[in-house]
């Protein structure tokens, strides 16, 4: 399967903020957008003083994908899947994107990082209603419990990643058990609940082109 390979900090870079995509180290001096906060390349520094709707819309959806570390057919399958479900189109593309496991599995603590978290589920390390799944897309549904393996409780980055979260940062929508490394999936979440700095209703009208 395709992935994206290349310095990830540049994505933030490009992006102009901070998507959080390498962890523990984007809180720290050595963040590349506290070094270099301007996008990366020869012409990185340079300033545009407009953009065109087109460019707004691109850059939302970029955006986006490198928040939740999809590329372009993945990501085009959930937007086209919450276009047919009923409701407004983006907050249903939010919604999904949060439901996909490896998602939940960075926002319940188990991982420092999504793409950490996409490791994780690979690796079968991750139970879902006592069954193991290893796809990364896997859709949760309210109710579904999550819990690492118990041959896997051992590993020291989980515990690590867990012992860093607080129950002030934890979703509404999730439930954590610290103790037992397992979490719930209460609901789906609404829209002014994800704190996602995007504009979807932006990705929304570049696809409807």
């Amino acid at each position: 399967m395709a992935r994206y390979t290349d310095a990830v900090c540049k994505l933030c870079r490009r992006e102009k903020q901070k998507l959080f995509l390498k962890g523990s180290r984007c809180f720290t001096a050595k963040c590349a957008i506290e070094k270099r906060n301007y996008a990366p390349g020869q012409h990185g520094q340079s300033r545009r003083s407009k953009f065109s709707e087109y460019a707004r819309q691109l850059r939302e959806k970029q955006k986006l994908k490198r928040i939740y570390g999809l590329l372009e057919q993945p990501f085009r399958l959930i937007y086209e899947k919450s276009n047919r479900q009923k409701g407004i189109t983006g907050e249903n593309l939010i919604v999904n994107l949060e439901r996909r496991l490896d998602n939940v599995v960075y926002r319940l603590g188990f991982a420092a990082s999504r793409n950490a978290a996409r490791q994780i589920v690979r690796h079968r390390h991750l139970l879902v209603n006592d069954q193991l799944v290893d796809i990364p897309s896997f859709m949760v549904k309210p109710g579904d419990v999550l819990k690492i393996k118990d041959q896997s409780k051992k590993m020291a980055s989980i515990h690590d990643s867990v012992s860093k979260i607080k129950d002030s940062q934890l979703p509404a929508w999730l439930e954590l058990d610290k103790a037992n490394l397992a979490g719930k999936f209460l609901s789906l979440p609404t829209r002014a609940e994800v704190q996602v700095e995007v504009n979807e209703q932006l990705i929304v009208e570049l696809y409807s082109k």
